[in-house]
């Protein structure tokens, strides 16, 4: 019933899920130079003890060109959960190996194990942060292991109760993303469609809208602006009551995402208007699609009480790049010849 157009859907879907991800990167470089900082730190404080001071050196300079060349020097130029995971699984690495010179488990910089594991439940999900919690443990394992030349299974308890914090870190953290991923999509969800029709709202319909535009513009194609209007809904409204004509819009949206093709989108734009991006149509095909929508909201009626309520369309078409250069302005043209028709059928209208 309540249809929206899956291409475009998916567009608006990814273009803010790469903004997403733009933002999770950002935040993970911002912990890898953390993690690169307190590193240093430590071995710039006064009494620390380091078995070999130019290993770790080594280490940090080979993670700081990782990091410039990974992030800003376009080695891997997209943006994707993959790179971070990558990145996730180096910061790992980084610091497995700069803990054997740096006392092993004993180190305080044990705790820096946290930040990878708080960065793949945050950005990766469940099952990623599990996987790096396993790689996390095992390397552990590992740095007790070269500490002190095997691990005993009294050893390796007393192992496990010190990893034990970082379990229940990693738990919490994996637990809290859930549900901050579940919400996120949710309100994601909300915040582009129209929750009385089911169609895309102005803010989903606009950003597609650009896409469309910038596309039509590079390579010369054209598209049409359908605006919509609904005839007299105010006397439907005031002679069978607002629940009657919201009813009656759910009607006319119905009817307008059954006729579009599927490479259209459709949105509402106000209370009883809606608008339609028809991709890649000149304006007969446009008037086509107008025609047919007219007709099927009025042959169609609401029966509301015992009542058959009726409705009719006005229709405003404008075409790129024959009515304007601008997004914008085709949309204010298709208004102003929706409303041109709209007087010009206002003695039919009001006789029915």
């Amino acid at each position: 019933m309540r249809k929206l157009r899956s291409h475009f859907v998916r567009d608006i879907s990814e273009d803010i899920e790469q903004d997403e991800i733009k933002g999770f990167a950002r935040s993970v470089a911002e912990v890898e130079w953390l993690l690169l900082i307190l590193v240093m730190l430590y071995l710039l404080a006064p009494g620390v003890l380091v078995e070999n001071r130019d290993r770790v050196i080594a280490i940090l300079v080979g993670f700081a060109a990782f990091i410039l060349l990974f992030r800003y020097l376009n080695f891997y130029r997209r943006q994707t959960r993959l790179k971070i995971a990558i990145e996730t699984l180096v910061m790992i690495g980084f610091t497995t190996a700069v803990l054997v010179p740096t006392g092993g488990p004993a180190s305080p910089l044990m705790n820096l194990f946290l930040l990878p594991i708080i960065v793949a439940a945050l950005t990766l999900g469940k099952w990623f942060s599990l996987s790096t919690v396993g790689l996390v443990s095992f390397c552990y394992v590992y740095v007790a292991a070269m500490t002190y030349g095997d691990v005993s299974l009294a050893n390796f308890s007393t192992l496990m109760v010190a990893l034990s914090p970082f379990l229940l870190v990693a738990f919490i953290t994996t637990m809290l993303a859930s549900d901050i991923h579940i919400a996120r999509g949710r309100i994601k969800s909300l915040s582009e469609t129209d929750e009385l029709t089911g169609l895309l709202n102005m803010r989903a319909f606009s950003r597609i809208h650009r896409r469309e535009h910038d596309k039509a513009e590079r390579y010369g194609r054209s598209y049409t602006v359908m605006l919509i209007d609904m005839d007299d809904l105010k006397k439907t409204n005031d002679k069978h009551g607002h629940e009657a004509g919201n009813r009656a819009v759910v009607l006319v949206a119905n009817v307008i995402a059954r006729i579009i093709r599927n490479t259209d989108v459709a949105a509402r734009y106000g209370g009883d208007e809606f608008v339609v991006l028809l991709s890649e149509a000149g304006i007969g095909e446009a008037e086509d699609i107008a025609r047919r929508i007219r007709n099927s909201v009025q042959n169609t009626s609401l029966e509301y009480k015992g009542h058959m309520v009726s409705t009719s369309v006005s229709v405003g078409l404008a075409s790129f790049p024959e009515d304007g250069s601008d997004a914008r302005e085709i949309v204010v043209k298709a208004d102003h010849e929706m409303y041109r028709h709209k007087e010009l059928r206002k003695p039919s209208v009001e006789q029915a």
